[in-house]
């Protein structure tokens, strides 16, 4: 009689390694980037889904009901962004324990509606169950012209690598909400700024529209027809995950350099090399990290200002490398295991 196959368990495997086991489930056209995109006869849908879980999502530590729904919506309108994709509504799946305040749920909608309506979007329906832990599960359902749609496998070697804000700062919030007592460290206003950026991050929806422009211009200077590739993805798990993912799904490297990585002044002032950590692997900075002509890239950056900038290119080599010009640090290659991890 053979021995029976041991068993594998989830924290065997990880985060991703169970990703990849889940997605032979899916057709291969339809996964693999931040949202699906499936093609109707009227037009392209985009569809993504995102879970908030109580104790490892938010918590009344660091979040009220209305910054959770806030960050809840915010994920998957960030998630449509990262395809290229305008929002057209959400569904909302709440599993709550029974003796959950109702207004405690209000509030939590108030927040969801109130980031919504940021992007003229609505709940459009939804479903309610009991749980033991509180969980918030939202679709959206977004649409984008078939010509562009962003992907994570498009990036090519030269393309430059550009970032559309700072990063670290909503790690920073975080941490300032956990460990008070480094507080005494910033001023009130930079206070107020991490833990904004944390409790309230903006999806960068505001970018698409611009880029655009900025694509139509450089064809109509060039009198060029071609199509412009644009790869991309946002950095909701951190910059160093969506750099590397980029290039993994691409088949290509990249190098950054680390002096271009925008951080807040308030944070190289404090701790330049917690800031580039925090930058790099803290997450939820909700940006969008986008790889394209240098040329087009340039004019993107100077577009959209605030911080925007150009932090490395695409190259042939695989792999990603932190790079220093000044040679006051060694170089570092960048990976997917120092991020945070579900399992």
């Amino acid at each position: 009689m053979s021995k029976p196959e041991p068993t594998t368990f989830v924290k065997d495997i990880g985060e991703k390694g169970l990703l990849e086991r889940l997605q032979q489930f899916c057709p291969p056209e339809v996964v693999g980037d931040d949202a699906a995109v499936i093609t109707t006869q009227s037009g392209t849908l985009v569809v993504t889904t995102d879970m908030l879980v109580d104790g490892v999502h938010f918590s009344d530590r660091t979040t009220t009901p209305e910054d959770a729904g806030w960050r809840a919506a915010a994920a998957n309108l960030s998630d449509l962004a990262a395809m290229g994709a305008s929002p057209l509504g959400i569904t909302v799946a709440l599993g709550v324990p029974n003796n959950t305040p109702v207004n405690w749920i209000e509030r939590l909608y108030q927040g969801i509606t109130q980031c919504l309506q940021t992007f003229d979007t609505f709940v459009i329906g939804g479903d309610v169950c009991r749980s033991p832990v509180m969980t918030i599960s939202i679709t959206a359902f977004g649409e984008v012209q078939p010509e562009r749609i962003i992907r994570r496998s498009t990036a090519q070697v030269e393309d430059a690598i550009v970032v559309t804000g700072v990063h670290g700062a909503s790690r920073a919030g975080l941490e300032l909400l956990l460990q008070p007592e480094i507080r005494q460290s910033f001023s009130n206003s930079a206070q107020q700024k991490f833990i904004q950026a944390h409790q309230r991050p903006q999806p960068r929806l505001d970018v698409l529209p611009i880029l655009w422009e900025v694509i139509s211009q450089f064809q109509l200077k060039t009198d060029s027809e071609c199509k412009i590739h644009v790869a991309g993805m946002d950095s909701s798990d951190g910059l160093a995950d969506a750099i590397v993912q980029l290039c993994q799904m691409s088949q290509v490297g990249a190098k950054v350099e680390r002096s271009q990585i925008p951080l807040a002044d308030e944070l190289k002032d404090w701790s330049s090399l917690q800031a580039l950590d925090w930058a790099l692997y803290g997450g939820e900075d909700f940006e969008l990290v986008l790889c394209l002509p240098p040329a087009i890239a340039q004019a993107l950056v100077e577009r959209l200002g605030n911080q925007a900038a150009i932090i490395g290119e695409i190259i042939e080599e695989p792999g990603v490398y932190l790079t220093d010009r000044t040679g006051k640090t060694p170089g570092e290659v960048l990976n997917l295991n120092r991020g945070f991890q579900h399992f």
